[in-house]
């Protein structure tokens, strides 16, 4: 029996999972199975798994579901004492498992293990164009309370769970598909224990395309995550309701001016930034605030192409060598 699952749910993923898998198959730990969920793929994604020659790789065919239930049929497949989700268009670093495996194995109390994520921003044909690092949140043991805030382990590829803390939580939720993650991290934090990783050993996939044209249904899902988080919260955290919704206001600002250049999307990013804004004014003390505040300036103030020429000299571009990720 292996010792860690690795679950990776496909939709018509053709362009980037033979590199996601790669990934996997490049990690230092290599007691694992693989456990591909072919989600009803109408490209090539079956004949290229299948063309992949490892007795670890398993691949499961089943009618569209949506990523939370293809994720809990690979769940149904697993038979590792460890658990791991990766996207079928995300990454990890050779040693994601090895290191979060060694922090579970040395803090028992511990459920879940999580690392920082790079965000790959890419082109339409899944090529690197920016590689930007996530804030380091260090955030470990009881982490319910940061978490019910904000989702700072950022994606549903990051995590590393023991089978008893995924036994006792459930399944994913397909209620909310785009914030199945977090309302999953969120019901894991009330039982378990977490720990990270203080490395970058995620790399997100962000395409710009994908990301604008589901930014409406990413707030739709948000907003049902946050009511059932606040439903099951105790009394004594229902305070942290507004800095959840700032959060919530900063975030999707973000969404609309990196991937949304035209007026209207400029003009939801200020909505939401104000909303911010007026709910908590100590927002504009976060740098990422004030680095949202710099980019809807620029765009308000200047011609479309001019406020973009300065937003991508702003960017750091960096490569997975590169010392900024870990310094």
């Amino acid at each position: 029996m292996p010792k860690i699952s690795v679950i990776i749910p496909a939709y018509n993923a053709e362009i980037t999972i033979a590199e996601t898998i790669q990934s996997v198959q490049q990690q230092t730990f290599t007691d694992f199975e693989l456990i591909v969920i072919n989600d009803g793929s109408k490209d090539r994604t079956v004949e290229l798994v299948n063309s992949i020659k490892d007795e670890r790789l398993q691949i499961f065919s089943y009618e569209n579901g949506g990523l939370p239930v293809a994720r809990n049929r690979g769940i149904s497949h697993a038979t590792g004492e460890f658990i791991a989700f990766l996207d079928a268009d995300d990454l990890w670093t050779a040693d994601k498992l090895e290191l979060q495996l060694t922090a579970l194995e040395q803090n028992p109390k511990a459920g879940v293990a999580y690392s920082w994520t790079c965000f790959m921003d890419v082109d339409e044909q899944g090529k690197p164009l920016f590689f930007l690092p996530s804030p380091k949140y260090s955030f470990a043991g009881n982490v319910y309370e940061k978490l019910l805030v904000s989702d700072f382990i950022h994606n549903g590829s990051n995590t590393l769970i023991r089978r008893q803390a995924l036994e006792s939580t459930g399944g994913f939720d397909p209620a909310c598909p785009g914030c199945a993650d977090w309302d999953y991290w969120l019901r894991l934090s009330t039982r378990w224990y977490f720990v990270v990783i203080p490395k970058h050993q995620i790399l997100y996939r962000r395409t710009p395309g994908a990301m604008s044209s589901n930014i409406e249904k990413m707030k739709e899902d948000a907003l049902i995550a946050m009511k059932k988080a606040y439903q099951a919260a105790p009394p004594e955290l229902q305070y942290l309701k507004k800095y959840t919704i700032v959060s919530f206001h900063i975030y999707f600002a973000g969404l609309y001016l990196q991937h949304r250049s035209h007026s209207s999307g400029v003009s939801q990013a200020l909505q939401h930034i104000w909303s911010a804004i007026r709910l908590n004014p100590k927002v504009l003390l976060d740098k990422t605030t004030q680095k949202l505040v710099i980019k809807l300036l620029l765009k308000l103030i200047l011609p479309t192409k001019v406020a973009n020429y300065f937003l991508q000299l702003m960017k750091k571009p960096l490569t997975l060598s590169d010392p900024r990720l870990e310094a």
